[in-house]
């Protein structure tokens, strides 16, 4: 038996001990022990290549290792590196190996990519797309008139109920992430369209039982969000934005609107329902990038 069959067999049992290990004290998906395995297998592959296995690596056989993927992302790197250092840990703990090797190895520095985010005309088009002489489009621009007015998840917009809604004061009760409640103001037009569509149009989806769902379905039960996205989907491309979009982008595009028109990032972070500051200053570097393109567009030395 070559000593490479011998080096595999040993990584190959090493790694299925660490997989037992996490998922029992962690409970990780599938899909996370795939991933943690299929890293694992690359490292081993490379380490068996130099005549060496997981049990026996250093730091510089880490570092080596790290170099050799640079054509990757360094989203990928941190991400290899982060389940070498959860292997490393258990190999310690363990007792199988001394040291960590990954002590001091630093992961490479990822910049927080920006969210997708709508220009305001673009916006523009995408209310003005539903046919709101339908009582489904004028229940999805209704919808959209919500959720750009107020910055909703879609989660939240679709599970919204009739008593969470106070027209007269122009506010709505939302039931965010840890059932933790948070008021947000709707502004005129949007309370206008909901209106509207609550006298014209939200009594006929319910064909035998009415309930409080705010937004029903054709079939008088609550909207699903994969329903809602798959029709915001559809009026994006009626309204010609080219534009890939994700469940948030509106939700992004009510924060960065607000922030490039002077609102405050504390008042963004309440109305969005951030429990941390830090998750609401993203929106200021989507501000900064809109406002250095205004610059280097209209600027004569720009």
């Amino acid at each position: 038996m070559s000593i490479n069959i011998i080096l595999l067999e040993q990584d190959i049992s090493v790694i299925d001990q660490f997989l037992d290990a996490v998922w029992m004290e962690r409970g990780l998906s599938k899909n996370t022990l795939a991933a943690y395995k299929n890293d694992l297998n690359g490292f081993s592959k490379w380490q068996i290549e130099r005549g060496n296995s997981l049990k026996k690596t250093n730091a510089e056989d880490l570092h080596g290792y790290l170099a050799s993927q640079s054509k990757n992302s360094a989203r990928s790197t941190a991400r290899r590196l982060s389940t070498l250092r959860s292997f490393y840990q258990y190999m310690c703990n363990s007792g199988q190996i001394k040291i960590d090797p990954t002590l001091n190895i630093d992961s490479p520095k990822i910049g927080r990519p920006l969210p997708k985010s709508l220009t305001e005309s673009e916006v523009e088009g995408l209310l003005n797309a539903p046919d709101i002489n339908s009582n489904t489009g004028m229940r999805d621009r209704t919808m959209l008139e919500v959720l750009y007015a107020t910055g909703l998840r879609v989660s939240e917009l679709v599970s919204l109920r009739l008593d969470q809604l106070n027209l007269r004061q122009g506010v709505i009760r939302v039931v965010g992430k840890g059932n933790k409640e948070r008021l947000v103001p709707l502004g005129e037009e949007a309370v206008d369209w909901l209106t509207r569509y609550l006298h014209e149009v939200r009594p006929s989806f319910f064909t035998v039982k009415v309930d409080s769902t705010l937004f029903p379905s054709n079939r008088g039960t609550a909207i699903t969000r994969q329903t809602f996205w798959y029709a915001i989907k559809r009026y994006t491309i009626m309204a010609g934005i080219s534009k890939p979009l994700s469940p948030h982008t509106i939700r992004h595009a009510f924060a960065t609107h607000l922030l490039n028109h002077g609102a405050d990032l504390r008042v963004v972070q309440m109305l969005l329902g951030h429990s941390d500051i830090s998750t609401t200053q993203i929106y200021t570097h989507v501000a900064k990038e809109r406002l250095k393109s205004i610059h280097s567009k209209h600027h004569p030395r720009g």
